[in-house]
């Protein structure tokens, strides 16, 4: 479950050199699955009905490819898709949950509660964690609810990690009500610019819930074998990072971007190698 800033898609597993050789296929089917879609639903000037439809025919590309028929459509994202999808008997419920995403993102919704935008994040995060574990023959009821708080953490740090990307084009993952606990509107959000005290204290609620749930599924990565697990071990330390990095700037993401560099993988290695049976203390600054 190795995580990297791979352009625009974020926070999304690659064959690494610690996937499994015969895994890296099938990693990198699901990669260029999810990262064309995103295309789909982000790149270029087409107006959000246009990216809709594409998003209906890529859909209909992928039951199409399941039942073996042959598309002109995106056939370099789909023959070694359906390919890996029959040898690992991946769920191909999960691979739709991720296009329904693609497909809110492009009408920029806004999210009322934190329940709203942790169903947002069941559709666009956790499917990647849940398709590693059937590539891994993992499929206890633990695991997977472990799994599914890793990939929202990472979700929501992404979105706490990129205000000043996402509000000039228009995008808002703040809940209503945390905004509200801090005398904040969604409007008055889109429109800011600058860090303020009441934007700060709501970035450092926001992650600090990013926070705990990190922690809550990090158990994972000391319970998973072999190289997964030290996979699973880094992409916690990753969010933590940036989660420490953000606490750093006192929370003033509208105005910066804060990022992880090579210089902090010795930082995320050691508190990886002390993460057994010590989780929640190896993970804070």
């Amino acid at each position: 479950m190795a995580t990297v800033s791979v352009d625009h898609y974020e926070n999304f597993p690659v064959a690494s050199v610690l996937c499994p050789p015969a895994l890296r296929p099938a990693v990198q089917a699901i990669y260029h699955f999810a990262r064309t879609a995103d295309d789909l639903a982000d790149e270029g000037d087409a107006a959000p009905t246009e990216r809709i439809a594409a998003l209906r025919r890529y859909r209909a590309a992928l039951h199409a490819s399941m039942a073996g028929q042959a598309s002109t459509d995106w056939p370099g994202v789909f023959v070694p898709l359906a390919r890996c999808v029959a040898h690992h008997g991946l769920s191909v419920s999960l691979l739709d949950d991720l296009i329904d995403a693609f497909v809110q993102d492009c009408g920029n919704p806004r999210y009322a509660d934190r329940a709203q935008l942790l169903d947002y994040c069941r559709r666009s995060a956790n499917p990647i964690g849940r398709l590693l574990l059937q590539l891994y023959r993992i499929d206890d009821a633990l695991s997977v609810r472990q799994s599914d708080a890793i990939c929202s953490a990472l979700q929501l740090i992404n979105f706490w990690q990129d205000p000043s990307v996402d509000l000039p084009r228009g995008r808002l993952y703040v809940p209503a009500d945390a905004a509200q606990r801090h005398g904040l509107t969604q409007d008055q959000l889109l429109q800011q610019r600058t860090d303020t005290p009441a934007t700060r204290a709501l970035l450092r609620e926001l992650c600090g819930d990013a926070r705990a749930l990190m922690l809550e599924g990090a158990p994972l990565a000391c319970r998973l074998p072999g190289r997964m697990g030290w996979e699973l071990r880094l992409v916690v330390q990753g969010g933590l990072r940036i989660l420490e990095r953000i606490e750093r700037m006192n929370h003033g993401t509208l105005t910066r971007r804060p990022t992880v560099r090579g210089r902090d993988l010795p930082v995320m290695l050691w508190r990886a190698l002390r993460m057994p049976g010590r989780t929640t203390a190896a993970a804070r600054p």
